[in-house]
């Protein structure tokens, strides 16, 4: 069964006052809501079970509501029965893996965020130029693996800026940047600029790789951290884009910030001698989570909550190819996950 999220009982020695600084936007993005909606149509369309390579998004209650409606998650396609049905998941995945599953006659759902795609599109095309492509990004997560994958014998991974140093070019005239799309921003252009005073000639990708969702969410928290003593990140550890969450509440100013996955995780010392309260929450976590952290914190005298908005979001992206044209020709749906999905997984909690 989905792990719980219902609060702890109240507690006894709750302040008289205190607010809490609501972050807008934050939750789910435009290529989550899209990935977690494709393994809902799937397993409603086709039945159970439905295998999924890797976590669908990087969300522990996400992750394991889809078990339980029966997606089987798996490591990699050699795990799926020959001519199952698989989903590929929103951070892309190599060209490698395509043909392992057209090896084993799988028949794919490919999830994978648009914006994600944007960069392997531009991993090939600088490849197909034979510009030497440093991606700046965490080497081993699922995203930066599906990306080098594209064109391994170009491609080299800076992992921080402290990496620059040890980068090796063939022709330092001929090089270009790109990125993981949930990186911090503030760190990702201190490695580029580390990056162009080694290679004054670096190129610039075509567009900004790192997702608007990011920024966005990033943006609203360096808004509310220098007014809060504590800022709760609700995210998994394995989710980037929430743990750069937390790290830029405490760049910006707050005097504490934790991440969490659920309202139960929060420690009430963490809240002791705090007034103002900052709540915000990665791009792969559905909104009844924060709702049970508000919960959590209105029952110990956080009551009063402000919203604070930075920029307001309606990108919707189509549900993927594969499925659609399934969808269609059952005269199922329009092939757009519904605009109130973004906000919350369509199951009930338990």
């Amino acid at each position: 069964m989905t792990t719980s999220t219902a609060s702890p009982a109240p507690a006894t020695d709750a302040p008289t006052t205190g607010r809490v600084l609501l972050a807008a936007p934050r939750g789910y993005c435009a290529g989550v809501d899209r990935a977690v909606v494709a393994v809902e149509k799937a397993l409603e369309h086709y039945g159970a079970p439905i295998y999924v390579r890797k976590e669908i998004v990087h969300n522990k209650y996400v992750v394991e509501t889809l078990a339980d409606r029966g997606a089987i998650f798996v490591d990699d396609t050699d795990e799926v029965p020959e001519g199952a049905r698989v989903v590929f998941s929103a951070h892309g995945v190599s060209p490698a893996v395509h043909e392992a599953a057209a090896a084993r006659s799988l028949e794919t759902i490919d999830a994978t965020c648009p914006l994600v795609t944007k960069v392997h599109k531009e991993a090939v095309k600088f490849a197909s130029e034979d510009y030497d492509i440093l991606l700046i990004g965490h080497d081993g997560h699922e995203e930066v693996e599906g990306t080098a994958g594209e064109a391994p014998e170009h491609i080299q991974i800076v992992n921080s800026p402290d990496e620059v140093d040890k980068v090796v070019v063939r022709d330092p005239s001929k090089v270009v940047w790109i990125s993981q799309t949930t990186l911090s921003v503030d760190e990702t252009m201190e490695t580029v600029t580390r990056l162009r005073e080694r290679f004054p000639t670096l190129q610039d990708p075509p567009s900004d790789d790192i997702c608007y969702a990011t920024q966005n969410r990033q943006v609203a928290v360096k808004k509310l951290a220098p007014r809060c003593e504590l800022v709760i990140v609700v995210g998994s550890r394995n989710s980037s884009n929430s743990v750069r969450l937390m790290e830029v509440a405490k760049d910006a100013g707050a005097n504490d910030a934790h991440l969490i996955d659920y309202a139960k995780e929060i420690d009430p010392a963490w809240l002791e001698g705090v007034t103002t309260v900052g709540v915000t929450s990665g791009a792969s976590v559905p909104e009844i989570l924060v709702e049970d952290v508000l919960r959590f914190l209105a029952e110990r005298g956080y009551g009063e909550v402000e919203e604070v908005r930075t920029a307001t979001e309606d990108l919707m992206f189509s549900l993927p190819r594969e499925l659609r044209g399934a969808l269609k020709a059952a005269g199922q749906g329009s092939g757009r996950p519904e605009r109130e999905g973004r906000r919350a997984l369509k199951v009930d909690a338990v």
